[in-house]
């Protein structure tokens, strides 16, 4: 990894401005978001990463900073058939486009078909890194095939003695309309 550049505070445009390149891997508990997803606890996920700057020409503004940023984890998620941990590949793979402003991004990024952030002195390529892989994760994860049968049916012993103790409403009626005949 570079010194100039560091990932928590990064300065956006002198990084695309000295087409600069970092790169990075951690373990998955130093991004708390996503592994709050996670179907247990893990040492061994480890997030990768490589983030490449670039300038491109705009249209009328001259040079325009531009992200490209790769990212890959494997996750043990709760796969949704067998409720067993399943592991899934998060892989990302997205350009960036920065523009000076808030208001600028909010009007562009409507436009446009990439991404357009924010530049700045202190971004956060570790937020953005997170968020990305929080956004690959699956709604529904599950197994190709699950390693245990799916249980369709639950049987609950209890239940059906309650329901079998239970007097049977006509029968109390019918008691009931014997002992008015007598």
């Amino acid at each position: 990894m570079s010194r100039e550049f560091t990932p928590d505070k990064l300065d956006v445009n002198r990084f695309a401005k000295l087409a600069a390149t970092l790169s990075g891997e951690e373990p998955v508990h130093t991004y708390p978001r996503l592994a709050a997803e996670l179907a247990g606890p893990t040492a061994d996920s480890r997030v990768r990463w490589d983030a490449v700057g670039i300038e491109r020409e705009g249209h009328s503004e001259g040079a325009v900073p531009w992200l490209h940023l790769c990212a890959f984890t494997t996750v043990p998620l709760v796969c949704q058939r067998c409720l067993t941990p399943v592991d899934v590949e998060l892989k990302v793979d997205r350009w960036f486009r920065f523009v000076p402003d808030e208001s600028t991004a909010a009007i562009e990024d409507e436009e446009s078909e990439e991404d357009v952030l924010v530049a700045s002195r202190d971004f956060d390529l570790h937020a953005l890194i997170e968020d990305e892989l929080l956004m690959e994760i699956p709604v529904t994860p599950r197994h190709e095939h699950c390693p245990e049968p799916v249980k369709l049916t639950a049987v609950d012993p209890e239940f059906d003695a309650a329901d079998a103790a239970r007097p049977n409403p006509f029968a109390v009626l019918g008691a009931l309309r014997s002992d008015k005949q007598k």
